[in-house]
């Protein structure tokens, strides 16, 4: 499961590169981004929607403070004020990586019996707020099939009782 900042950042870079690959854009720059989306959260946590609505986080004033006295500080905040602009193809990528993730996250809690998870999914049998943030036809239509599938489809078929020798 990806419900903290580090794992939700290592999962969402790999999702952004390839999606990054497929869409023929500068998939390093996506990674980067995507390892930089939520350095904020580190300091301010994440907010939830409610939160959103009351609270004001200084996101810019994190980051730059956060960032300042590290290598190559300047490239790493250049690339996270892009992607905060979502001007480009690649903050765009790594936009909907970071959903893509949400989205698989709460396929996850949904297969678990989580009936809130299973909402967002799916409010009333619309699109999740997820997909109607997304800016690629590949993402929203990689979130369909996310919904779909079972996470844990993939070791199913590798299980054995005999081990090698």
């Amino acid at each position: 499961l990806t419900d903290n900042i580090a794992t939700h950042s290592f999962r969402t870079a790999f999702v952004g590169y390839f999606l990054a690959k497929e869409l023929k854009a500068d998939a390093d720059k996506v990674i980067k981004m995507c390892l930089l989306h939520d350095i904020e959260e580190a300091r301010s946590a994440d907010q939830n929607w409610v939160h959103k609505r009351y609270i004001k986080v200084f996101e810019d004033e994190i980051r730059d403070e956060q960032l300042k006295d590290i290598l190559h500080s300047k490239e790493l905040i250049k690339l996270s004020k892009e992607y905060q602009e979502k001007k480009t193809l690649e903050a765009k990528i790594t936009k909907d990586a970071d959903l893509l993730d949400e989205i698989l996250l709460l396929r996850e809690y949904q297969l678990q019996g989580n009936k809130e998870a299973e909402f967002w999914l799916n409010p009333n049998k619309l699109k999740s707020q997820q997909e109607k943030l997304m800016h690629t036809k590949l993402a929203k239509a990689l979130s369909k099939e996310a919904k779909k599938q079972e996470p844990t489809f993939w070791w199913k078929k590798l299980w054995t009782p005999n081990r090698r020798k």
